[in-house]
């Protein structure tokens, strides 16, 4: 199995509109491959620009954020890219697409390294931050996934979250929650 790093992706459309989206990016060497599901505005960037931001965040907020559309979260132009990075971000990395392997469900653009930049230190893990981005990935799944499994998970996600949580965890954990059970609501 290929190591897969959870990041947020900035993108731009052929405007320069940005786009922000959690994504697993797959290592191969000192490459990365994007591969977003279809349709999606960041297959469609990609395709237009050949440029993403991989931007390497520990705040959780952000991916639980972009999962519920809170899409608002504060950028930085870079002067080597026009695609901005998350201001957020502890460190970047700016992607260069080389290579697209077509696929009906899910392309993968093969991406070198151009740059990498640190911009702040690493404070260490927290298991409810850990557990918020696996909630975050587990929402994504709400349509595919039986609901019992989706419980299951998340009463044993919030055991990390109840004794390790600060506020900003809290808050991600609130907005996930929300979203679940706007899922799980009669229609």
């Amino acid at each position: 199995m290929p190591r897969i790093c959870e990041v947020i992706v900035t993108t731009i459309d052929q405007a320069g509109r940005p786009h922000l989206a959690p994504l697993g990016l797959i290592e191969e060497g000192e490459k990365w491959i994007i591969a977003p599901f279809l349709p999606s505005t960041t297959h469609d960037n990609l395709a237009a620009t050949s440029l993403a931001i991989a931007n390497y965040t520990d705040d959780p907020r952000i991916f639980a954020g972009l999962v519920t559309g809170r899409r608002d979260w504060p950028l930085m132009s870079i002067p080597t890219s026009p695609v901005p990075r998350l201001a957020g971000a502890l460190a970047h990395a700016e992607l260069q697409v080389f290579q697209v392997e077509q696929h009906a469900e899910r392309p993968r653009f093969h991406c070198k390294i151009a740059g990498k930049q640190q911009h702040a230190p690493f404070q260490g893990f927290n298991r409810a931050a850990n557990a918020i981005l696996e909630c975050a990935i587990l929402l994504t799944r709400l349509h595919i996934l039986p609901r019992e499994k989706i419980d299951r998970e998340i009463a044993y996600l919030s055991i990390a979250v109840k004794k390790t949580a600060g506020p900003g965890e809290e808050e991600a954990w609130s907005w996930l929650m929300q979203k679940r059970d706007a899922f799980y609501e009669p229609k």
